[in-house]
Protein backbone atom coordinates (compact mmCIF):
# COMPACT_ATOMS: atom_id res chain seq x y z
CA UNK A 1 0.00 0.00 0.00
CA UNK A 2 1.37 3.61 -0.95
CA UNK A 3 -0.62 6.97 -0.03
CA UNK A 4 0.49 10.36 -0.46
CA UNK A 5 -1.02 13.93 -0.23
CA UNK A 6 -2.47 15.54 -3.68
CA UNK A 7 -3.93 18.74 -2.25
CA UNK A 8 -2.75 20.49 0.88
CA UNK A 9 -6.37 22.07 1.78
CA UNK A 10 -8.34 22.29 3.59
CA UNK A 11 -10.20 20.03 2.68
CA UNK A 12 -6.59 17.53 2.66
CA UNK A 13 -7.09 15.17 -0.32
CA UNK A 14 -4.71 11.97 -0.24
CA UNK A 15 -5.21 9.18 -2.78
CA UNK A 16 -4.10 5.49 -1.60
CA UNK A 17 -3.35 2.72 -3.69
CA UNK A 18 -3.40 -0.85 -2.56
CA UNK A 19 -0.95 -3.89 -3.90
CA UNK A 20 -2.01 -7.36 -4.53
CA UNK A 21 -2.46 -9.12 -1.33
CA UNK A 22 -2.87 -6.39 0.63
CA UNK A 23 -5.80 -6.21 3.16
CA UNK A 24 -8.22 -3.27 2.95
CA UNK A 25 -9.65 -2.87 6.33
CA UNK A 26 -6.19 -2.50 8.54
CA UNK A 27 -4.56 -0.67 5.89
CA UNK A 28 -6.97 2.18 5.27
CA UNK A 29 -6.87 2.30 9.95
CA UNK A 30 -3.55 2.47 9.68
CA UNK A 31 -3.15 5.22 7.03
CA UNK A 32 -5.49 7.52 8.81
CA UNK A 33 -3.74 7.08 12.43
CA UNK A 34 -0.75 8.14 10.19
CA UNK A 35 -2.23 11.17 8.81
CA UNK A 36 -4.86 11.36 12.03
CA UNK A 37 -7.77 11.80 9.41
CA UNK A 38 -11.36 12.20 12.20
CA UNK A 39 -13.67 13.20 9.56
CA UNK A 40 -13.09 12.03 6.27
CA UNK A 41 -14.66 10.31 3.20
CA UNK A 42 -13.40 7.95 0.82
CA UNK A 43 -14.37 6.62 -2.97
CA UNK A 44 -12.20 3.72 -4.77
CA UNK A 45 -12.29 1.36 -7.49
CA UNK A 46 -10.21 -1.62 -7.83
CA UNK A 47 -10.98 -5.63 -7.02
CA UNK A 48 -10.80 -8.48 -4.54
CA UNK A 49 -9.52 -11.64 -4.75
CA UNK A 50 -11.94 -12.22 -1.80
CA UNK A 51 -14.23 -10.21 0.73
CA UNK A 52 -16.49 -10.57 3.50
CA UNK A 53 -19.46 -8.31 3.37
CA UNK A 54 -21.76 -7.93 6.33
CA UNK A 55 -25.15 -6.86 6.23
CA UNK A 56 -26.64 -5.79 9.73
CA UNK A 57 -29.20 -8.22 11.43
CA UNK A 58 -31.51 -5.71 13.43
CA UNK A 59 -32.22 -8.83 15.79
CA UNK A 60 -28.91 -10.02 16.81
CA UNK A 61 -27.58 -6.64 16.91
CA UNK A 62 -24.62 -7.79 14.79
CA UNK A 63 -23.30 -8.35 11.23
CA UNK A 64 -24.11 -11.72 8.88
CA UNK A 65 -20.87 -12.73 7.32
CA UNK A 66 -21.17 -12.93 3.49
CA UNK A 67 -17.56 -14.62 2.60
CA UNK A 68 -17.07 -14.11 -1.54
CA UNK A 69 -14.25 -16.45 -2.25
CA UNK A 70 -13.36 -15.68 -5.98
CA UNK A 71 -12.05 -12.16 -7.79
CA UNK A 72 -14.47 -9.78 -8.47
CA UNK A 73 -14.56 -5.97 -9.37
CA UNK A 74 -15.26 -3.19 -6.92
CA UNK A 75 -17.61 -1.39 -8.68
CA UNK A 76 -18.52 1.35 -5.89
CA UNK A 77 -16.13 1.84 -2.45
CA UNK A 78 -17.67 4.68 -0.47
CA UNK A 79 -17.22 5.05 3.65
CA UNK A 80 -15.76 7.75 5.94
CA UNK A 81 -13.13 7.78 9.06
CA UNK A 82 -14.43 9.34 12.20
CA UNK A 83 -13.01 8.53 15.80
CA UNK A 84 -14.52 6.88 19.00
CA UNK A 85 -13.21 7.29 22.16
CA UNK A 86 -9.66 8.59 20.96
CA UNK A 87 -9.35 5.56 18.33
CA UNK A 88 -9.95 5.69 13.53
CA UNK A 89 -13.40 4.22 13.22
CA UNK A 90 -13.66 3.15 9.68
CA UNK A 91 -17.42 2.38 7.98
CA UNK A 92 -16.84 1.34 4.48
CA UNK A 93 -20.12 0.41 1.75
CA UNK A 94 -19.14 -1.67 -1.15
CA UNK A 95 -20.40 -3.28 -4.26
CA UNK A 96 -18.86 -6.09 -5.99
CA UNK A 97 -19.42 -7.53 -9.39
CA UNK A 98 -18.62 -10.97 -9.84
CA UNK A 99 -17.69 -12.35 -13.57
CA UNK A 100 -21.36 -14.03 -14.02
CA UNK A 101 -22.34 -9.80 -14.22
CA UNK A 102 -24.10 -10.01 -10.48
CA UNK A 103 -23.03 -7.56 -7.49
CA UNK A 104 -23.50 -7.88 -4.00
CA UNK A 105 -23.15 -5.13 -1.91
CA UNK A 106 -23.10 -4.29 2.06
CA UNK A 107 -20.78 -3.25 5.16
CA UNK A 108 -17.25 -4.50 4.16
CA UNK A 109 -15.34 -6.76 6.98
CA UNK A 110 -12.00 -7.72 4.79
CA UNK A 111 -10.84 -7.52 1.82
CA UNK A 112 -8.01 -8.68 -0.08
CA UNK A 113 -6.58 -6.69 -3.02
CA UNK A 114 -6.36 -8.34 -6.66
CA UNK A 115 -4.69 -6.36 -8.69
CA UNK A 116 -5.03 -2.53 -6.93
CA UNK A 117 -7.56 -0.49 -5.33
CA UNK A 118 -7.42 3.10 -5.69
CA UNK A 119 -8.68 5.11 -2.61
CA UNK A 120 -9.38 8.68 -2.59
CA UNK A 121 -9.54 10.34 0.78
CA UNK A 122 -11.34 13.42 1.35
CA UNK A 123 -10.40 15.33 5.02
CA UNK A 124 -13.36 17.84 6.39
CA UNK A 125 -11.75 20.43 8.20
CA UNK A 126 -13.84 19.71 11.06
CA UNK A 127 -13.51 16.42 13.56
CA UNK A 128 -16.36 13.84 14.26
CA UNK A 129 -16.84 11.63 17.01
CA UNK A 130 -18.77 8.54 17.23
CA UNK A 131 -21.12 7.11 20.41
CA UNK A 132 -22.24 3.89 20.67
CA UNK A 133 -26.12 3.52 20.24
CA UNK A 134 -27.59 1.91 22.98
CA UNK A 135 -30.55 0.95 20.91
CA UNK A 136 -28.65 -1.26 18.08
CA UNK A 137 -25.06 -1.12 19.82
CA UNK A 138 -23.53 0.27 17.04
CA UNK A 139 -20.78 3.69 17.19
CA UNK A 140 -23.02 6.14 15.27
CA UNK A 141 -21.58 9.69 14.49
CA UNK A 142 -23.01 12.16 17.43
CA UNK A 143 -23.89 15.60 15.86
Amino acid sequence: MKGRMINEGPPRTFVVVFDKGDEVIQGLLRFAEEHDLTASELTGLGAFSSCVLGYFDWERKDYNRIRIDEQVEVLAFIGNITTKDGKHKLHPHVVVGKSDGTAHGAHLLEAQVRPTLEVVINESPRHLERREDPETGLPLIAL
